[in-house]
């Protein structure tokens, strides 16, 4: 695990800086490829693989650390991620749907001490180390106990900033679910961060990684 360092509060308590960890999900089976098996986050985007790309992007914001979930294809992604500071976490359960690899990142965050997660999908071209330090800088500018959304153009989009007050109940999560259901649970104020189109830009599709200037591989 990539060096965090000292995010404890002061002894003045007067300042907090909250431990943020990406939580790069790159596990799923890109389902909504079709019959040709190509994985999306191994498609190329000027020559990266979007797996790749979408974890330097994380890396160039001011998160705390990486981490990035992995099950299908699990060998092939962690080899395009190679050399990069970014810690793998396998989820064995991935075919069981989304919430198990974000359980999975919760449970490993939280025991780095995390004070929240940054949760970002592998498959979004469009976002950029800006974006993720809009809501970085948005979530910090709080007392810690708030959710964060991405907005595109006043629509909800994603990433999402999850406080650690919510981390036990996206760990029972199940199915093929994402956080939805517990940010509505929870009753947490929700600070929405426009930051255009690439909150609402993923290439589930052939079409779409073409659309968005990929070039599929096997």
């Amino acid at each position: 695990m990539p060096d965090v360092g000292d995010h404890s509060q002061p002894p003045n308590g007067r300042s907090f800086s909250p431990l943020i960890l990406v939580v790069l999900l790159a596990a799923g089976r890109s389902n909504r490829m079709g019959m040709i098996g190509a994985s999306k986050l191994l498609a190329e985007f000027d020559g990266i693989a979007l797996v790749r790309r979408s974890a330097q992007v994380a890396l160039g914001s001011t998160t705390d650390a990486v981490v990035v979930i992995t099950g299908h294809r699990r060998l092939e992604i962690e080899a395009a991620l190679g050399g990069l500071e970014v810690e793998c976490v396998e989820n064995p359960l991935y075919e069981s749907g989304m919430a198990t690899s974000l359980a999975t990142g919760v449970s490993y965050c939280r025991a780095q001490g995390a004070d929240a997660i940054l949760v970002m999908l592998a498959d979004m071209p469009g976002l950029t180390s800006g974006n993720l330090d809009q809501l970085i800088a948005a979530f910090r500018s709080t007392d810690g106990d708030v959710v964060v959304r991405a907005m595109g153009d006043g629509k909800q989009g994603n990433p999402v900033i999850l406080p650690k007050t919510l981390f036990e109940a996206v760990e029972q999560l199940e199915g093929d679910v994402g956080a939805r259901q517990v940010i509505e649970a929870s009753g947490l104020p929700v600070v929405y961060v426009e930051i255009g189109q690439a909150a609402l830009l993923d290439v589930d599709t052939p079409e779409a990684v073409r659309a968005a200037g990929g070039t599929l591989n096997a």
